[in-house]
This record gives C-alpha cells, sequence and structure tokens, in this order.
C-alpha cells in the first residue's frame, strides 16, 4: 500500500471516529445533538455507532501496519480537526448554515 493511502484514510479514520464521540454520547444520555439525519437522541445514538464502523473500516483499508508512524500522526490529526470543529460548535454552525432545524434544549 502505498504510504499517501495509509495517511488520507487514517487521516479521515481520526475525523469519522472523533466524529462519533458526540453523537453516540448525547444520545445515548437521553439529548439531542445537530445531525444530518435528525436531532434525535436515537438518531444520534445510531449515527454516533455508523461513524465508529465507518472509521474501523476506513483503518482497515489504511493497512496501518505498513506505515504505522504516518498512519498514527494522520489518524491524530485527522481526531484533532475534528476535535476543534466540535469545541467551536461547528456543528450547530453547519445546522444554521444550511437551515436545518437546532436541537431543543
Amino acid at each position: 500500500m502505498l504510504m499517501v493511502q495509509a495517511i488520507v484514510l487514517a487521516f479521515l479514520a481520526g475525523l469519522m471516529g472523533l466524529n462519533g464521540v458526540p453523537h453516540f454520547v448525547t444520545g445515548i444520555t437521553g439529548r439531542e445533538f445537530p445531525n444530518v439525519t435528525g436531532n434525535s437522541a436515537t438518531n444520534n445514538a445510531v449515527g454516533g455507532l455508523a461513524a465508529f464502523a465507518i472509521a474501523a473500516v476506513l483503518l482497515a483499508l489504511a493497512h496501518v501496519g505498513t506505515h504505522p508512524w504516518a498512519a498514527l500522526i494522520a489518524g491524530a490529526l485527522g481526531a484533532v480537526v475534528m476535535t476543534v470543529f466540535h469545541a467551536r460548535r461547528g456543528a450547530y454552525w453547519l445546522s444554521t448554515r444550511f437551515g436545518r432545524p437546532l436541537p431543543h434544549v
């Protein structure tokens, strides 16, 4: 596998895996959170699980064993990018930007 493929797939896995955390946690605690499929707790819990599954598939496809350090750094960078996105309330901004309803508080 090419190193570039491992880097790109690991980066995307970091993005998806971290993105699943707020959706899954708010969903299993019965709270709403902005989600493209709807803001309900159930949609978020299932969406979070789907994000974890997608991240796992991306990591498997990345063959991280062939370029472990590059994949580790890329995955961590993807997680940092998504961390900053959620910390800056990016999900709420995107919902507003695209005319989606915000969760009920």
